[in-house]
């Protein structure tokens, strides 16, 4: 326990010197000084436990879902949306957390990751794998009693799906890794669908389909500038493995085979014109970007396609609300 610690526990300790003898009260000066020594400590220990549930991989996870919610057929009370929303959002952050566990001895080697929480020192291991227990049971419980059984089983799919098949045995042996492992990113809109549908559908299979096409490329690109990490932990990832123009090869093709995939929700009657067209420009934005990557050798290119293709998912997700509330006008 540290100084500061302590002196939350036990009162404020401060050395007897001849401006305050024992006995006489601390200035009030002091008193301030420690409270805020105390409050930084502890605004920075709630930095580092939220920092373990990987804000920014929850904020697109949880928008995901929220789409799935809002385009399924169907209404639901929005105070249980709202919580079906906040749990995938729970669910998400324990998995982080758990992949954060399992993975501090290589990301104690790798710059990327170097600064998170337990290789940093700042969580200790066994802390933040109870936080991600603790939080997957809490989210999948509450969602099955809370929302339905069926919204519960496909949190706890995803949850398992990304600790145990992805972290734990595709990562570290095969460099279709984030192909296979992919998966566990694309279940949050079929958790938001059924939270509202109790089933699942086409409607909800085309919302799958397109995160599930869209994590390779969008992976890769971070690969190909992160890639002398990967190698220097031994991570399979694909430019290690087969080299860099392999992967600019696969960049391509899945961004190719992504196109088409975006259009499912049109063929499945869940989307019209509005959406169709915005889906026709990121597709030829993002295979621009995966063009001027294979002509490239920087770090600049990929990471401005690896960027680009986060806006890209959110902006086609953005498309399928705002069509649909058209579609509700007309």
């Amino acid at each position: 326990m540290t100084g500061e610690s302590a002196s939350v526990a036990t009162g404020p300790i401060h050395p007897v010197d001849d401006q305050h003898p024992a006995g006489d009260t601390p200035p009030v000066a002091a008193l301030a000084a420690d409270a805020e020594v105390v409050g930084a400590i502890a605004h920075a220990r709630a930095k580092d436990y939220a920092l373990l549930l990987k804000p920014r991989v929850m904020s697109l996870v949880v928008f995901t879902g929220l789409v799935g919610l809002v385009m399924a057929p169907g209404s639901i009370d929005p105070v249980t949306g709202l919580l079906a929303v906040l749990l995938i959002a729970i669910g998400a952050g324990a998995s982080g957390a758990i992949n954060m566990w399992y993975d501090r001895d290589i990301d104690a080697h790798m710059k990327r990751t170097m600064n998170r929480p337990i290789p940093a020192g700042r969580v200790s291991p066994p802390l933040a794998l109870a936080l991600g227990i603790g939080l997957s049971v809490v989210s999948v419980v509450a969602m099955s009693l809370a929302v339905n059984a069926l919204s519960g089983v496909l949190l706890a799919v995803t949850i398992a799906y990304y600790v145990f098949i992805y972290t734990m045995w595709l990562k570290r042996r095969t460099p279709q890794n984030i192909v296979i492992g992919g998966a566990a990113g694309a279940f949050p809109p079929m958790i938001g669908w059924a939270a509202v549908t109790g089933g699942i559908d086409m409607g909800a299979v085309a919302l799958f389909m397109i995160i599930f096409m869209w994590t390779p490329p969008h992976f890769w690109a971070l690969a190909l500038f992160t890639s002398g990490d990967y190698e220097k932990v031994g991570v399979p990832m694909m430019p290690v493995v087969a080299g860099v123009r392999a992967t600019k090869v696969q960049i391509i093709a899945y961004s190719l085979l992504l196109a088409p995939v975006t259009f499912l929700p049109v063929m499945v009657g869940l989307s019209g014109w509005l959406y169709a067209a915005g889906a026709l420009v990121l597709n030829g934005m993002l295979l621009r970007h995966a063009v001027k990557v294979w002509h490239a050798e920087d770090a600049k290119t990929y990471k401005a396609m690896f960027l680009f293709s986060i806006l890209y998912l959110f902006v086609i997700f953005l498309l399928l609300m705002a069509d649909k509330g058209l579609m509700a006008l007309m």
